[in-house]
């Protein structure tokens, strides 16, 4: 069993996501004390996404992300062999959540909440999701297809109609929704968030439901 001080990663990460990474390590935390002082407010900081926020993705180097956040290299290197394991950690658990939230929802005829949702869900995360999920450049962009795919396949595996379509008509059909959804929602971003975030799921729905209500007939 491995004991640190302070949770020696819990500046790195939020302090949820430090305790869900450690758990199955059987760490046991001796003391905690957030950056701050115990000031709430800064306990969901995460220090690589304030990077993520300042910084091109391929500019963040492990010596900096540990030295601002207090620990050792190696310790970082006991959670995580590469940066990108990092990013990708952080990706997965924005799809888990994600995931969680539009669970219930039937595919293809609740999609307009689903889309809701989606908005919603990005309009909480803050700026270095807005960065990840925008960014075109290709770490953001290859750790984000994975996000995409794990997304698409809990939404639509148990819909009997999209099952029903040829392969190749079930990728043109996840084709047209994640460009069309992602590419307004980046346009969205650009522009300031304007219009407002229920003008933009209205707009966005309008735009692609029709199509994909009409290839379900």
């Amino acid at each position: 069993m491995q004991y640190l001080f302070r949770s020696d990663i819990a500046f790195l990460l939020s302090a949820e996501r430090t305790k869900k990474r450690i758990e199955k390590y059987s760490t046991v935390i001796e003391s905690w004390y957030p950056i701050g002082h115990g000031d709430k407010g800064l306990i969901n900081e995460s220090v690589f996404e304030q990077m993520i926020c300042e910084m091109y993705y391929g500019k963040i180097k492990v010596t900096e992300l540990c030295s601002r956040a207090m620990i050792n290299k190696k310790t970082f290197y006991v959670y995580y062999p590469t940066l990108d394991d990092l990013l990708a950690e952080t990706q997965s658990e924005y799809s888990a959540e994600y995931i969680e939230r539009i669970k219930d929802y039937k595919l293809p005829d609740e999609l307009d909440r689903v889309n809701r949702e989606f908005f919603l869900f990005s309009e909480e995360k803050g700026l270095a999701y807005e960065k990840i999920t925008c960014a075109g450049n290709e770490p953001y962009h290859y750790i984000r297809s994975g996000m995409i795919k794990n997304v698409n396949t809990a939404g639509w595996s148990s819909s009997k109609k999209y099952g029903a379509l040829p392969e190749y008509q079930q990728t043109m059909v996840m084709n047209f929704i994640n460009n069309s959804v992602l590419g307004i929602y980046r346009q969205w971003i650009e522009e300031g968030k304007q219009p407002s975030v229920e003008e933009i799921i209205g707009i966005t729905n309008r735009l692609v439901l029709g199509g994909v209500k009409d290839f379900f007939k």
